[in-house]
């Protein structure tokens, strides 16, 4: 007799938490958090509604930070609080997409206050889910804007007072005042019929965006056990019992006749013009400008160092670089907080295709400028790889043998043209002439671009790439592929 699954994960949850540390099948949630509950109707309604592949997820600083570990859609992190501005500009950029915006109340109705105002003011079409536990759960258990009246949290030892802290701020009742928001609602979890309630308005947010009605949010009392100092049980009763008395239930606002959904009829800029606004006319212009070059899969560069080494530089000189060939592109940086001397890198992708993720876990090619680089970042490189690094000051080299190394001594090099600052280009000019970047003349085409603000340090530069080509030979081939896994 065949056996039919009854119940089972949604689609839009990855099989396995792989971007997640540890165990890669349960979450980072406490016992008895309501993220989980939210995470799973929001999931079921995007596998309903057959709306994954266009779904994008935006979720800024707090607990739900980590939302990209678990559901397997587009996703974007936000800066705290900027959660609605950030899901604005990527419903404009992709009005057929469904945006959804996730936040906490210490993100939205405190930093994030104005911007929540304003996205719902305009009736962008987008739905957010607001999930409510009175307090900042992630970073210690501190007083939030919604933090009940008595309320003790580890800011408040004796409780809020609206002499002192003010009172707590209602989310639905305050955007309830502006005309164009089409659905407001605020449900509860801690029991099956409020649960099942929650469930159902998660699912009405996300079809009113569906069918582009406008703004959405849907306000969810949740259960935080560990920043209340209770267990899961009691969580949940307290949820229902003392919150619901300060944040009633139900529905504020249910469609209106105002002519906001998207998509929105704007007129649309020729891209001639938006090249001439950004300066960039010269620049050149997406796939058609890359005609008759290599194809390739996509590289994924990671330089490192510490700071005063140049290593952004070299991130933004190669990005410019693939974008003069036509690449799809990502750059980002890292770097600590020091001036001098602190670490830094930055990890670019090139590719053919679109770019998934600026994120890079495994990187086809390794610079390491220094020796705590190198020995930071030598087994992330996938195998069939290549690794330059710094021999000036790295006297010894990796010790793997599925990866091709390449020792550049770049400071000596850099001293005989006599700036050590122009170690990095000399860098560059190394991974062209291995065959391992974009071409010389892109390479060179980027510097203006780049140093446009400082161009007496053009030449110097062109000259420092040249002495990079010049000490490794003359590469075959324009691109590292990605290997094969």
């Amino acid at each position: 007799m065949s056996r039919k699954l009854a119940y089972g994960c949604p689609e839009s949850f990855y099989d396995e938490f792989d971007r997640k540390d540890g165990d890669h099948f349960t979450t980072h949630y406490c016992p008895g958090c309501g993220h989980g509950q939210v995470h799973k109707y929001i999931a079921e309604a995007l596998d309903d509604f057959a709306v994954r592949d266009r779904t994008i997820f935006v979720s800024p600083v707090g607990c739900s930070v980590f939302a990209y570990y678990y559901f397997d859609v587009g996703n974007v992190q936000a800066a705290h609080g900027r959660c609605p501005a950030v899901a604005t500009g990527i419903k404009r950029a992709r009005p057929d997409s469904i945006v959804i915006g996730y936040q906490g109340d210490g993100d939205l109705a405190a930093i994030g206050g104005n911007e929540i105002l304003q996205a719902a003011n305009r009736g962008e079409n987008i739905t957010v889910f607001f999930v409510n536990n009175a307090i900042y759960g992630m970073t210690g258990g501190q007083m939030a804007p919604t933090t009940l009246i008595g309320m003790k949290t580890s800011t408040t030892p004796r409780g809020r007072h609206a002499e002192n802290e003010g009172f707590p701020i209602q989310a639905c009742e305050l955007l309830a005042a502006l005309k164009a928001p089409y659905y407001l609602e605020r449900v509860g979890l801690g029991d099956n019929k409020n649960n099942n309630k929650t469930r159902k308005a998660v699912r009405k947010a996300i079809q009113y965006q569906i069918e582009n009605k406008g703004f959405s949010l849907v306000e969810i009392l949740s259960p935080c056990p560990t920043g209340w100092g209770m267990e899961p049980v009691a969580a949940a009763e307290w949820t229902l019992e003392s919150m619901t008395k300060v944040f009633p239930l139900g529905i504020y606002r249910d469609g209106h006749e105002l002519p906001l959904g998207h998509p929105r009829h704007r007129i649309e800029p020729e891209p001639a013009r938006i090249l001439d606004v950004l300066g960039l006319s010269g620049a050149a212009r997406g796939p058609q400008a890359s005609a008759g070059r290599p194809g390739i899969e996509e590289a994924r560069f990671k330089f490192a160092g510490f700071g005063g080494q140049g290593v952004l530089l070299m991130g933004v000189v190669l990005a410019q670089a693939g974008m003069n060939e036509g690449r799809h592109v990502s750059w980002m940086p890292s770097y600590g907080p020091e001036m001098r001397g602190g670490t830094a890198y930055t990890s670019v992708t090139l590719s053919d295709d679109e770019i998934g993720s600026p994120l890079i876990h495994q990187p086809t090619v390794l610079v390491a400028m220094n020796g705590p680089s190198l020995e930071r970042f030598t087994n992330d490189v996938v195998p069939g790889g290549t690794i330059f690094f710094n021999s000036s000051l790295v006297p010894e080299p990796p010790q793997r043998q599925d990866v091709t190394v390449v020792a550049v001594p770049v400071s000596e090099i850099a001293d005989r043209l006599g700036n050590t600052k122009v170690a990095n280009m000399v860098m560059l000019g190394a991974i062209v002439g291995r065959g391992c970047g974009p071409s010389h003349d892109a390479l060179l085409a980027a510097l203006p671009a780049v140093l446009k603000s400082r161009p007496e340090l053009i030449e110097l530069n062109r000259r420092a790439i040249a002495a990079g080509v010049e000490a490794v030979g003359e590469g075959k081939g324009s691109l590292l592929p990605a290997p094969s896994r």
